[in-house]
């Protein structure tokens, strides 16, 4: 199925989405031929009531400052996203909402459920983003398009080169079943099997791939590199290095204990510094 209907989380509290990532959102919507439609939240925040608090300072009173800061960014953000999807012809629709910050997530993944794809810009070493963004990778059951913030690339979003980190698992086919319509529309496919980490079920995974690919119109090349000992993330983010990669496809581990999620290594390494955009699903 193509991709279609895209979903832009946006951050309102404490800082807003920054506007070059509502941009590149916006561009990847227009790369896959998709209307793309944002939600931001608008906060609300409860202080904790007491006595001695509110003698010292007005407790109430800031947390509805803070409150009234994050729908003045949800605002803002929405317009913006407005006005650039437009002028692209990707605009679909623009949600504003409100909730609790601790039900941000939760409500989040209620949209991306409804979502062919949802996009999540994720700050470097902001675990508030990152609680969010894994919230929507196990939860939504849909893809999720993680973009790092700041960006690592002058460029704009592009299709030129995708790579696909392949290991024959449920994930990793997960993932190449959801992204098969973009890699369509990529003028170079690689798929990268990393040897010497785990055990692979068998040697014929990379060429079976290969081979239903093409019978998509995807057309791939196998690469095969050691790890040599390296943590997984380590040798992934050589690999998007050395290529010059736009987009890495890959599957998101994890197991569940009671509501949480513990993510597998190379997952967790990859959510917490994002060396490009990430396609990941579970």
């Amino acid at each position: 199925m193509a991709v279609k209907d895209v979903l832009l989380a946006l951050t309102t509290y404490p800082d807003p989405t920054p506007v070059s990532a509502v941009e590149e959102a916006i561009a990847f919507a227009s790369a896959v031929g998709a209307q793309i439609s944002a939600i931001a939240c608008a906060v609300e925040i409860r202080a904790p009531g007491s006595f001695l608090a509110d003698m010292v300072m007005d407790i109430q009173a800031m947390a509805a400052a803070e409150s009234r800061k994050s729908a003045t960014n949800a605002e803002s953000l929405l317009t913006a996203f407005r006005d650039a999807a437009e002028k692209q012809g990707v605009f679909q629709d623009r949600i504003l909402d409100r909730c609790l910050k601790p039900e941000v997530p939760e409500l989040l993944v209620e949209y991306a459920r409804l979502r062919d794809l949802t996009i999540v810009p994720l700050p470097e070493g902001d675990n508030v983003e990152q609680w969010c963004a894994e919230a929507i990778i196990f939860g939504s059951g849909r893809p999720t398009l993680i973009i790092p913030q700041p960006r690592r690339r002058a460029d704009s979003f592009a299709l030129d080169t995708v790579l696909i980190a392949w290991d024959f698992s449920r994930p990793a086919s997960r993932a190449v079943a959801d992204a098969t319509p973009i890699l369509q529309k990529a003028k170079r496919v690689t798929v990268i099997t990393i040897t010497n980490e785990k055990v692979i079920e068998t040697p014929r995974s990379g060429a079976e791939l290969a081979k239903h690919l093409a019978r998509h119109g995807v057309q791939v090349a196998l690469d095969t590199v050691d790890a040599e000992g390296r943590a997984i993330g380590d040798v992934l983010r050589s690999c998007v290095a050395s290529r010059n990669a736009d987009l890495l496809v890959m599957g998101a581990y994890g197991h569940s204990r009671v509501r949480d999620f513990i993510m597998g290594g190379a997952t967790k390494s990859m959510i917490a510094q994002p060396p490009l955009p990430i396609l990941l699903s579970h």
